[in-house]
Parts: structure tokens; sequence; C-alpha cells
């Protein structure tokens, strides 16, 4: 930048930083975080305590999901369209019912986790050691309860086709249908079949 733009700039800045202190709210501005004082727990909504109550995913495996590893709730909720087999429908209900019994509990550790750190602000500040004990039980509760929701998208994986997983992408809107069309340069019977096309 030059020195003559630098100083032109230098000129308007206090007129901006004037304006944006003094559009009626005084330079006051409301914290995005206004209204989350009166939660149970200040860190967790009461949707993502429900959600975690039930063992529902809450985000935690992305991970697997979006890099193509199904996971068995939203496998069997698509099962006709992915052309589950009975067998793999049975399989696939175990791994997620272990899924639920396992997140239940340990969301139930997580919620514990980080109710005991919101109890340390409540009553005033907690000291360094106390403060780095709650931080640490709260992640090593989270990484256990992700650990859960992650390791059920790996076990379902071994239980389906490279073709199912395919479809499960494209009907979850990851990627494009390879059954609209067949590229240039492919047998469209082999491509059809590679992909799991009806």
């Amino acid at each position: 930048m030059t020195t003559k733009r630098f100083a032109f700039l230098m000129l308007f800045l206090p007129t901006f930083a004037f304006a944006q202190n003094h559009s009626g709210n005084h330079g006051s501005v409301p914290s995005d975080y206004a209204g989350q004082e009166t939660r149970l727990i200040k860190s967790l909504s009461e949707d993502d305590l429900e959600e975690i109550a039930r063992g529902g995913g809450w985000g935690l495996a992305r991970a697997a999901e979006l890099n193509g590893v199904p996971g068995p709730t939203h496998l069997l909720e698509l099962a006709d369209e992915i052309g589950l087999t009975e067998q793999q429908r049975a399989d696939i209900e175990v791994v997620r019912a272990q899924m639920l019994s396992d997140a239940i509990t340990a969301g139930e550790r997580f919620v514990a986790a980080e109710q005991s750190l919101d109890a340390a602000f409540q009553q005033g500040a907690p000291d360094a050691d106390m403060l780095e004990r709650l931080v640490a039980e709260a992640g090593q509760a989270r990484s256990a309860l992700r650990l859960v929701h992650l390791n059920a998208h790996l076990l379902t994986l071994s239980l389906l086709t490279d073709a199912q997983v395919s479809r499960y992408s494209v009907l979850r809107g990851y990627s494009d249908d390879p059954c609209a069309t067949v590229p240039d340069g492919h047998n469209p019977d082999m491509w059809r079949s590679h992909n799991g096309c009806n």
C-alpha cells in the first residue's frame, strides 16, 4: 500500500470507529450467548440434552458419515432404497441397539461432567487444579461418547456392499447418482452392475 493511500485511509478510520460505537446502542453489543444464562447446564441447550439422553448422534459421527461410512440409524431408515437384505437389517439393528445403549450411558457421563464444570463456576471460580480436572473429565466423557457413534459407523461398513455404500451417499445428498448417467468410455451394462443400478 502506498503512503498516500495509507494516509487517506487513516483520515476516515476515526469517523468509521465513531459511527460503529454510536449507532444507538452506545457501544454495547448484546452477546450471542444472551439468554443462555438460564440453561440448566450453560454449555448444553435443551435440544442437546434431549438428543444426548435418547442416544442421538449429536453430530459426533460426521468424520465417518461425511467420508462415506454410513451409520446404522440412517441405514435402517433407508433400508428399502438401499436394498438391504433381511440379514443385513438384522445385523445392523444389533449394531444400532448396542450403539444406543452405549451412547445413553456415555451421554449420561458426559452430561454429568459438564454439569460438574458448570457448577464449579456457579459456586465461584474453581482453582487451576480443579479446573484442569473438570475440563479433562468433560473432554474424556465427550471423547467416549464420540467413539461410540464413530465405532457404530465402522461396524456397519463391513455389512454393506460397495454399491450400497454408494447408494447411501447419494440418498443422503453427499454425492451425485452414478446411475443417472454412464460416463463416456464405460460399458453401460458393466457400469450399472458395478454401481448397483437397477
